[in-house]
């Protein structure tokens, strides 16, 4: 037992990113070397996100709770910059994605089978199942992984706990604790879990069916580069007045990496919510804006959005100009806010742009359709650059605040 605990204690000493990069490593090589056999790991894959999705939901429930009911009177939880940094950053991904879509048209061999899932019908709907998902019964909204619902309950348990005795507080604190303790656990076998996701995504794909729409693709993840590596840097920087990389790459590193291979903002909450911890910023904040994050802010999916509809306008031969394409932007930066409340995501949001410029239904499933080929890809990178995002705008709010007095110092780790 004491080997078997040491053995455990000197992995969790070594660096967990380079543990995830060695288990890229060995997956990608037995799917390479021995396809069928690497098959036979993916139950490792599918136990780590089956993991993170279960305790994510009570995680975010029980820690923004737990965080709101004992705050201090006239303490800054920075919500508000948090709120408008990730607003501000859907809009700008999505005006990216216009301008790198107009310099670089691209069109589509559209596929003849179509996605059997429902778009929405229009903006209002979306907004209609963000709304109800709020008002969701609070046990069926952890169930089902609703977080818009989870953030309700949780904020009004929160503030009905704040009146309550500093013993109910405590226990309801030291829940909080030992649910994060469970979750610093499963982040530990990060590495074996990526290990089985990558042998048997590669196994299963490869990536010959990529070929045929690697322009496509190619753009995707350019937009996704340029956002995550030049223009959150300058929002980052107009806000803290330094360099803002070594915030970034650690929130790339640290967290997007492990958000490639989970396919999952909602995984990919605890392991936010230990990053932010690692940072040492406030968790009055981080508690409730990294879950928020993950479902308003999304960057990624604004982008899917834009360049597929552009992609098909296109393939049609539409003309469109430029203020056309600003609407367009504003519609896919608000459709990706309400894309956690939609069944599959940013994909399914898609027609929902294309009505703006009169393409059907059956065209629009068509390029949902090509968006499911790339997604192998493309929902990767689309999930690494949300869900880092996340930590990188709740860091900045909280480093900008304590350079303007408005937050209790904090000891911050990262080089910023």
């Amino acid at each position: 037992m004491g080997e078997t605990q040491s053995l455990f204690d000197r992995m969790a000493s070594t660096s967990l990113v380079l543990r995830i990069i060695i288990g890229i490593a060995l997956g990608a090589g037995l799917a390479v070397v021995a396809p069928d056999t690497a098959l036979s790991f993916s139950l490792l894959g599918s136990l780590f996100v089956g993991a993170l999705k279960a305790v994510a939901p009570i995680l975010v429930f029980v820690l923004v709770a737990s965080s709101i009911a004992n705050q201090k009177k006239g303490q800054h939880t920075n919500m508000k910059p948090v709120i408008g940094l990730y607003l501000v950053g859907t809009l700008a991904a999505s005006l990216t994605a216009v301008v790198m879509s107009f310099a670089f048209p691209i069109t589509l061999t559209l596929v003849t089978n179509e996605a059997s899932a429902t778009p929405p019908q229009g903006i209002g709907e979306v907004l209609n199942t963000l709304l109800f998902n709020i008002v969701q019964n609070p046990v069926e909204a952890l169930m089902t992984g609703n977080f818009i619902g989870i953030l309700a309950w949780a904020v009004a348990l929160g503030l009905a706990l704040h009146r309550a005795s500093d013993n109910t507080k405590r226990v309801v604190h030291d829940l909080s604790d030992a649910i994060s303790n469970v979750v610093r656990f499963i982040i530990q076998l990060a590495p074996f879990g990526i290990f089985g996701l990558v042998a048997n995504t590669v196994a299963q794909t490869g990536f010959s069916a990529l070929a045929e729409y690697g322009q496509l693709l190619m753009i995707l993840i350019s937009c996704m580069v340029i956002i995550a590596l030049v223009v959150n840097p300058l929002i980052v920087f107009t806000k803290i007045k330094r360099n803002p990389y070594p915030l970034i790459f650690q929130c790339l590193r640290e967290s997007g990496v492990t958000a490639f291979f989970t396919r999952s903002s909602a995984a990919n909450i605890p392991v936010n919510m230990e990053l932010c911890k690692k940072l040492n910023l406030h968790e009055d904040t981080y508690s409730v804006s990294i879950p928020l994050g993950a479902t308003i802010n999304m960057a990624g999916a604004a982008i899917t959005i834009t360049v597929m509809t552009l992609a098909a306008v296109n393939t049609l031969g539409i003309q469109v100009d430029m203020p056309t394409a600003l609407i367009l932007s504003v519609i896919a930066a608000v459709s990706a806010c309400g894309a956690s409340g939609v069944a599959g995501g940013s994909l399914l949001l898609i027609p929902l742009a294309c009505s703006l410029f009169g393409i059907s239904a059956d065209v629009a499933m068509q390029v949902v359709a090509v968006g499911f080929i790339i997604g192998v890809i493309q929902d990767s990178a689309e999930t690494a650059l949300n869900s880092s995002t996340d930590v990188v705008f709740t860091a900045t709010a909280c480093i900008s605040a304590e350079d303007n007095g408005q937050a209790i110092p904090v000891t911050r780790k990262a080089n910023v």
